[in-house]
């Protein structure tokens, strides 16, 4: 796509300049051509400066999505790897359910501006209005047997925050089993369905939503006192496209390593460095019952380890944990 490639020549001269006929050029189009293509992307929000001499410098970017600013920041790149950015859609999980039903090729990504319909575990609404926030999720065809994904979210939210942290003055944390968090309050959510035919994984989504650059005041009242964005804690907006373009590159590598099992001596590091519930009083809610422990981390399955009061240690492969107060 000519915008994504004059882009990325723009990208890579920074913060310098770039002349027109150095553009057309090296992607193989005419000076004209880059000049239309330069006022399209002057339409979209983009900034360029431009001297005779000297010719363009990248110097304003929208805030927004823009699929040809990811695709041009993409560092790691997966042979027929595509990418689908959408004004709107119902629930980006939901998108790649019907492109995978479809015969789409994998691995593939949808990223959407607003969901009318996100949503998280247990069918609960994802708030997900287009105000500068990452709806997002990853397709893949892994054909494995179901047992061998039993780690695959936690390992992925660890994956996201490492790459987050990055960003970010301030590391953020996990929440067993798919909450990133910041000192209680929820910055992101995953969610991975898979549907299994005879005893394999045929189709596998991976959906992340993240609260990048939406302000407390556009939340309802009662989501503003749980929920924190990036930006929030950034003190600053965070550049959605460039976190979106790594983001991409990270969730990719971690995927194939998770399929090849190079997770495995990393993970249990990863895990314990995020994890917000390791050494805390908590409450598990599941199926109807209430159990009160502490927790000592994750098993080689994903089960959260609790011990109760009278020393016993159980595993739990699913519920609800809060933390309690003082824990």
């Amino acid at each position: 796509m000519t915008e994504t490639l004059i882009l990325r020549e723009l990208l890579a001269a920074e913060p310098g300049w770039v002349s027109g006929g150095a553009i057309a050029a090296k992607i193989g189009v005419s000076r004209v051509s880059v000049w239309h293509q330069m006022e399209k992307l002057r339409a979209q929000g983009f900034e360029f400066e431009a001297l005779p001499a000297r010719g363009y410098r990248l110097s304003g970017r929208p805030r927004m999505l823009h699929a040809g600013l990811v695709e041009a920041q993409l560092k790691v790149r997966r042979k027929a790897f595509s990418l689908m950015i959408l004004d709107d859609v119902d629930s980006t999980n939901d998108e790649c359910a019907r492109q995978l039903a479809a015969g789409r090729a994998t691995p593939f990504a949808v990223l959407a501006r607003r969901q009318s319909r996100g949503r998280g575990r247990f069918g609960r609404v994802w708030h997900s209005e287009a105000n500068g926030n990452l709806y997002s999720s990853f397709a893949f065809r892994p054909r494995i047997a179901p047992e061998r994904m039993q780690t695959f979210t936690l390992w992925m939210g660890v994956t996201v925050c490492e790459l987050v942290s990055k960003f970010l003055p301030v590391p953020p944390r996990i929440k067993w089993p798919n909450d990133i968090v910041f000192d209680g309050r929820k910055a992101g959510g995953m969610l991975t369905e898979a549907r299994v035919d005879a005893d394999q994984i045929q189709d596998l989504v991976f959906g992340l939503g993240l609260n990048v650059n939406s302000p407390p005041s556009v939340w309802p009242s009662d989501l503003g006192r749980r929920a924190v964005s990036l930006s929030e804690v950034a003190g600053a907006p965070v550049d959605l496209n460039r976190l979106t373009a790594a983001l991409i590159g990270r969730v990719l590598l971690a995927y194939e390593r998770f399929i090849e099992g190079e997770h495995v001596g990393t993970f249990a590091e990863l895990w314990n460095k995020h994890d917000v519930l390791r050494g805390r009083e908590v409450t598990l809610v599941q199926g109807g019952r209430r159990r009160r422990g502490r927790v000592l981390g994750v098993d080689d399955v994903g089960s959260l380890l609790l011990r109760d009061d009278h020393g016993r240690t159980r595993g739990f492969r699913a519920g609800e944990v809060t933390i309690e107060k003082g824990g």
